[in-house]
């Protein structure tokens, strides 16, 4: 009777041991399917064709424009914190508008960090000033970007020294998000108009002081 409860035991962890065998050649298969389907997945996404030429240094690849940096990132960036703080006076008086609630400052600190941070973008070496075929959207009045493209070639240092200074702002308001100082967030987005202006009359606009290229 021993024996064959011994027997029997032995059958059943031989049994056991078969189970976890093909069991852990089932998940190798399985594992082995899913990483050839994910190889092929992955051979066959297309790849995205570079916007800008040039070198872009060791930190990556360029892939958008100036023109796509400021529509995207640094123009509605802007807007968020001059729109932030600001003095209507009207027939009822003087109305001042300020971030009031933590969210709102929150607002203020994210398009200050974009700022920033699209300011690094700018700077970047190989980036183009628009894509291929773009044309001013006011003929006459702005620059069309080969022109533009012309003048960051003769003077690259002085756009790089506005998007320098434009980051600095962007860290001013960082810091006044931080201590929610309305008064110092209007004088910071004042400063930010000058500089915004003063580069968009080197490179963009009036037309009449730029010959073409």
């Amino acid at each position: 009777m021993r024996r064959q409860i011994a027997t029997a035991s032995r059958l059943a962890v031989l049994g056991a041991l078969a189970v976890l065998a093909a069991l852990a050649v089932f998940g190798s298969m399985a594992f082995s399917s899913r990483a050839v389907a994910q190889q092929q997945a992955a051979a066959a996404m297309p790849v995205i064709p570079v916007a800008a030429s040039g070198d872009a240094g060791d930190d990556g690849l360029v892939h958008s424009t100036i023109k796509d940096i400021m529509d995207s990132i640094v123009d509605p960036s802007a807007d968020a914190l001059w729109e932030a703080v600001g003095t209507v006076v009207d027939k009822e008086g003087i109305h001042e508008s300020f971030p009031k609630t933590p969210e709102d400052w929150r607002d203020v600190r994210r398009a200050a960090v974009r700022i920033i941070e699209g300011s690094n973008l700018l700077m970047m070496p190989g980036r183009e000033a628009a894509p291929p075929g773009t044309i001013s959207d006011a003929p006459g009045v702005e620059l069309e970007p080969d022109q533009i493209a012309a003048l960051l070639k003769k003077n690259r240092a002085a756009f790089d020294g506005f998007a320098k200074a434009l980051q600095a702002l962007g860290a001013e308001a960082l810091q006044a998000s931080a201590a929610q100082n309305a008064p110092l967030l209007m004088d910071i987005g004042a400063r930010m108009e000058n500089v915004c202006e003063s580069c968009h009359q080197t490179y963009w606009y009036p037309i009449e002081k730029h010959a073409a290229p």
